[in-house]
């Protein structure tokens, strides 16, 4: 025999055991005619496996009539077991044997990938229902839907070339930012659920960042008012959500703009070490980690705030790429910067879409990039110091203009070595 044909009825053989393990292990309700021997154990997803993988090997023929006869087997099995088992996950189990030890004998290592998934959904059983039906609520899963069908829906379906006189507004690309910020508010909100708003610190106020630095800022400065004590935690929590705010605009940039992402890396390293430092600070003095300004909210994120966001970066581009032509890249990049003072990521997939589209050069790009932040972090700063007290905006100013100071240093060195 042929190696090849061997280790396909071999890896056949190892999925069937591995399924049909997990499925000896779901005995059937007490009161079953045989109770605890499920309908299709061991021995029989094995033999399915073996006759599955040695059809797929003599001819199509031969593979349609097995897969036809584990159906009908199947389908008597489920008359037979209804009233004890309703469901009909051990059926479809047998059914996925036969299928991926068909496909064993062609790709051997995505079928066993598929088979380690397969049994993995069915040991985990229990934890799955409660995931779905105790976990997570209704309107998340109506998030998650929306979320999908952004991406893999509309996205498509999008043009990629510009729809306007200058060349900047290219549908597809600015849908692509908004499905990234809704995809990082998803991923924050899980992790929030995971690990709950007031388990700590650092997770509260760096996914509170991906939502909104700003209300972070805001939000944990009032926690100061109530209470002194807290200025220093708090503190490090508003930087921690800048420090994730920083990471959604290297996102954006690597989405619009690759290229200046890679020339801009080590400044914007440079200004994420800065506040992972003096965050790091404030947590050493902070014993007590004050809570998120409020809970997170039933909704991972809203459509309309990403729609919002969409509607300000095409204005801004459309905006910017007018006053190129008419005071050139230094009309373009100020009108950015103003903009960072209240949307630092929209004033970032401003640049960066006009830095693609060729209408700023890559050193005024880097620079205008620098400048951003140099932007947000006084705005940021004057909020600081309107919300909290004097120690809180003292540590959050001083993190975020070492922030901007560091970008614009290193991007400066960038240049120069270039």
């Amino acid at each position: 025999m042929d190696p090849d044909e061997l280790r396909g009825l071999l890896t056949a053989i190892a999925i069937g055991l591995l399924i049909g393990v997990v499925r000896e292990r779901h005995p059937l309700q007490s009161d079953a005619p045989h109770p605890g021997a499920p309908a299709a154990g061991l021995r029989t997803h094995a033999m399915v496996a073996i006759a599955a993988g040695v059809a797929a090997q003599i001819g199509l023929p031969a593979l349609v009539a097995t897969v036809l006869a584990v159906g009908a087997l199947a389908v008597v099995s489920y008359l037979r077991t209804r009233e004890h088992d309703p469901g009909l996950t051990g059926e479809v189990a047998l059914l996925v044997t036969a299928l991926l030890a068909a496909l064993a004998q062609t790709q051997t290592t995505v079928a066993a990938a598929l088979a380690v998934v397969a049994a993995t959904l069915l040991f985990a059983k229990q934890p799955l229902h409660r995931f779905a039906r105790d976990i997570v609520s209704e309107r998340e899963v109506q998030d998650a839907l929306l979320l999908a069908a952004s991406a893999l829906v509309v996205l498509p379906l999008l043009p990629d070339e510009p729809v306007d006189p200058w060349g900047v507004l290219v549908p597809s690309q600015l849908w692509k930012l908004v499905v990234l910020v809704m995809t990082v508010g998803m991923l924050g909100h899980i992790a929030l659920r995971a690990v709950g708003a007031r388990w700590g610190l650092p997770v509260a106020g760096f996914f509170a960042g991906f939502a909104s630095s700003t209300a972070a800022v805001a939000g944990f400065g009032q926690h100061t008012r109530a209470d002194a004590s807290l200025a220093a935690g708090a503190a490090s929590a508003a930087l921690l959500a800048n420090l994730a705010s920083l990471l959604l605009v290297m996102g954006i940039l690597a989405t619009a703009a690759p290229a200046l992402l890679r020339a801009s890396a080590w400044p914007l390293a440079a200004a994420a070490g800065v506040l992972a430092i003096a965050a790091g600070f404030g947590l050493r003095r902070q014993a007590d980690a004050p809570s998120l300004p409020n809970e997170p909210q039933a909704r991972a994120f809203k459509l309309s705030h990403g729609l919002l966001l969409a509607l300000v970066i095409a204005v801004v581009l459309v905006l910017s790429a007018w006053l190129r032509t008419v005071f050139g890249d230094m009309g373009a990049l100020a009108t950015a910067v103003l903009v960072a003072v209240a949307e630092l990521h929209a004033a970032a997939a401003s640049i960066a879409q006009l830095s693609s589209a060729g209408n700023l050069t890559m050193t005024h790009a880097q620079w205008g990039v620098a400048g951003l932040l140099a932007s947000s972090a006084i705005a940021k700063t004057a909020l600081a110091f309107a919300s909290g007290n004097r120690r809180y905006g003292l540590i959050v100013g001083g993190g975020l203009i070492g922030m901007a100071v560091a970008c614009a240093a290193v991007t400066g060195v960038v240049i120069a070595s270039a």
